[in-house]
């Protein structure tokens, strides 16, 4: 391997880095997938195991607690330890809580395994983004990469859609745990032949005070989301958490500030084009992972799809998710301004979203669902892939682990707090319509069926207004310039001293 130097920069033109490229992306998929492959599977994962319709939650909540609470200590873990040894770490923790899932045989045995799950995931999605930074240096390779990396980290979610419907109907529920396993065996083998590192950085410490107060006011916040949706907004115990999850932030950037070795330099977010490549990623994200509840049991329920008629539905959407982060952002984003994709991405997503308020019992998928979701999905790989290629940009490598886990925090918190929020909106609006409008019982049925696609509609209206706020903060705050044209700039960004 011939390793030259720019700057601080290695630039890495070992020829097997795409292949390396293909085992970072497959990991990044099996992580983010995992999010939502279960949701087709858990009616039946529910009957099988005899979870409570109030618990049914802690599935896909356990995940993205543990996921979103634990990726800043991930990624400052990949840093002080070395990436590709974490990376490792997390791929075989990973799958055997995977396999651990799928052998459960009681509901408390699945929650604490999705659980595992995400403590690992919070490892491993780090240390694939920071190894991604380090290894395709090169702008116009760093393009290409961040495309394709950016089209998994968008189309992930529907993707496990698929996947869930196909294992569910053809296999069984457990299979989309155990299918974990042999990804990353693959994904193992595939790290230690064909990804490089330098080691971890000897003698620095974990900011142990840093952890608990960061990542318990992370859990404190995104718990209150999941749990405003059973007990109500209002509840002392939701109420109560929002309180201490904004206390612990507080006290966590504070002591950010006094901290001998930070869990989150502060002057990684105090940057104006960062910080809004972080807030654009959590409002876009609080948008999309709403709508793939609402859509889910919109065409299982309303519409009577089956779980992989259901998952292919999404096809479409993860499709366009792909040619907007590798056909257009990636080829652009060297010519023109992050915010000049990703405010645009943020409109055509929201109107894609509007198309969708005019859902009824009775619409076609051709004509009122199919072009709503070509339109997200462009809009979409718009923003996802200039989000994470311009928030790692000009970071110094003992920080690239990080600031890879701060992007991955905004997505996971934004989607546990959209689906916490949106279903929220959508279940209230829903019971207010059926009280309304229920005045003769024979028509209970089709009632219920209109109060809850009203209740889908009202929430779609609120993830669009989230998305084209996110158009916004990109245009406002994301001020950096293309690549190319920043390349010297960014080449003279000093490090922060130890």
């Amino acid at each position: 391997m011939t390793v030259t130097r720019t700057g601080e920069h290695a630039r890495d033109v070992d020829p097997r880095r795409w292949w390396g490229l293909v085992i970072i992306a497959l990991a990044q998929l099996m992580v983010v997938l995992d999010a939502t492959i279960v949701n087709i599977a858990l009616p039946s994962a529910q009957e099988d195991l005899g979870i409570s319709d109030g618990n049914r939650q802690w599935v896909i909540t356990a995940y993205s607690l543990a996921f979103g609470g634990l990726l800043l200590l991930g990624g400052r873990i990949a840093d002080l330890v070395g990436r590709k040894r974490t990376f490792v770490i997390g791929l075989i923790g990973f799958a055997a809580a995977s396999a651990l899932g799928g052998a459960a045989t009681t509901a408390g045995m699945l929650f604490g395994a999705r659980a595992l799950q995400g403590v690992f995931a919070a490892v491993l999605a780090p240390s694939a983004l920071s190894l991604l930074t380090t290894t395709f240096t090169d702008p116009k390779e760093r393009g290409k990469a961040f495309g394709i990396y950016g089209a998994l980290a968008g189309s992930g979610s529907a993707i496990g859609f698929i996947v869930g419907g196909l294992l569910t109907e053809y296999l069984d529920w457990r299979w989309c745990l155990y299918v974990n396993v042999p990804i990353a065996v693959i994904a193992v083998f595939g790290a230690l032949t064909l990804l490089h590192d330098s080691p971890g950085h000897a003698g620095a410490r974990l900011d142990v005070p840093g952890v608990l107060l960061g990542c318990g006011g992370l859990v404190a916040i995104v718990y209150g989301f999941a749990e405003a949706e059973p007990r109500g907004w209002t509840d002392p115990m939701v109420l109560t958490l929002f309180v201490v999850g904004v206390v612990l932030l507080a006290a966590f950037v504070w002591w950010q500030t006094r901290a001998p070795v930070p869990l989150l330099p502060l002057h990684i977010i105090k940057d104006r084009t960062r910080a809004g490549c972080f807030l654009t990623m959590a409002l876009a994200v609080i948008g999309l992972f709403g709508l793939f509840l609402f859509m889910t049991y919109y065409l299982q329920v309303i519409l009577d799809y089956s779980p992989v008629m259901t998952g292919l539905a999404f096809l479409p959407l993860t499709v366009a998710i792909i040619t907007g982060s590798t056909q257009i952002a990636a080829r652009l984003l060297d010519h023109v301004a992050p915010r000049l994709l990703m405010a645009p991405g943020a409109l055509l997503a929201a109107i894609g979203m509007v198309l969708l308020t005019r859902l009824t019992v009775h619409s076609s998928y051709a004509s009122d669902i199919l072009p709503a979701l070509i339109l997200m999905g462009l809009g979409m790989g718009l923003i996802f892939m200039p989000v994470f290629a311009t928030a790692t940009a000009g970071v110094a490598p003992q920080d690239s682990g990080v600031t890879s886990a701060t992007v991955n925090t905004s997505q996971q918190v934004g989607g546990s707090i959209g689906t916490a929020l949106l279903n929220t909106i959508a279940t209230t609006s829903s019971a207010a319509y059926i009280t309304a409008h229920l005045t003769d019982p024979a028509q209970r049925a089709l009632v219920t069926q209109e109060g809850i696609v009203h209740g889908y509609t009202v929430a779609i209206w609120w993830a669009a207004a989230i998305t084209l706020l996110a158009g916004v903060v990109a245009a406002l705050m994301v001020t950096a310039k293309p690549p190319k044209h920043g390349a010297a700039q960014e080449a003279q960004i000093p490090e922060p001293v130890a």
